[in-house]
């Protein structure tokens, strides 16, 4: 079972909004003097990992590019002390990994964001796996590259494995690394999204999820 962070298990920037994080970002770039690296969509985007992915793009493997992944990974674990868990998600979880599935997060935060928001509720032992944001941003969602990694580490075979996500990008890269998408979306908007990029099965609460488990037990 491959797991998003930001959405299926929690509301990552729930204290700490990721437009400010993205403007933050994008006034650190202009202070560099690279603010015309980024386009109009970039500069105004509400999520921070498309102005580092601009930045990336026309700079790539260069140190700017270095500083602010890491920059962004800084503004991530700030986030998590303010993050809330998404409704029903610890439950499941734990329901989940109780009937001896075995876990993994693959996002696109930083792996270190990860690891210190399950530790904040508890749940460190049911995810051994965290694959996360490298400094080579190519290898981010939609590239498959992260629920491969964490697909061989835990000996699993690519269509007995299952992933949740909540964005596009998660359904291409399950596409593309050969497993089965369950969608998760929290507001009906969200919803029409993955429904027209093609995922098939999409709940609005992760109960619904719960509830098919404890009638499995």
């Amino acid at each position: 079972m491959l797991w998003d962070l930001d959405g299926p298990i929690c509301r990552l920037f729930a204290g700490y909004p990721a437009h400010e994080i993205a403007g933050e970002l994008v006034a650190k770039i202009e202070l560099l003097g690279m603010g015309a690296l980024l386009t109009e969509q970039e500069r105004s985007s509400n999520d921070p990992q498309e102005a580092l992915r601009g930045v990336h793009e026309r700079r790539r493997g260069s140190d700017l590019v270095l500083e602010l992944e890491g920059w962004l990974t800084r503004r991530e674990l700030e986030a998590v002390a303010l993050a809330r868990p998404t409704p029903y998600a610890d439950p499941l979880i734990r329901t989940w990994w109780s009937l001896g599935v075995k876990f993994a997060i693959t996002t696109n935060n930083a792996a270190l964001a990860a690891e210190a928001y399950v530790e904040t509720r508890d749940l460190t032992g049911c995810f051994p796996h965290v694959y996360g944001r490298t400094p080579d941003l190519d290898l981010m969602k939609p590239n498959p590259y992260c629920l491969e990694e964490a697909i061989k580490a835990m000996g699993a075979v690519p269509a007995a494995t299952l992933m949740i996500g909540d964005a596009p990008t998660d359904l291409e890269a399950a596409r593309l690394a050969g497993v089965e998408f369950l969608g998760y979306a929290r507001n009906e908007h969200k919803e029409e999204i993955l429904r027209e990029a093609g995922a098939e099965v999409v709940v609005r609460s992760l109960d619904q999820v719960l509830d098919v488990l404890r009638e499995a037990r």
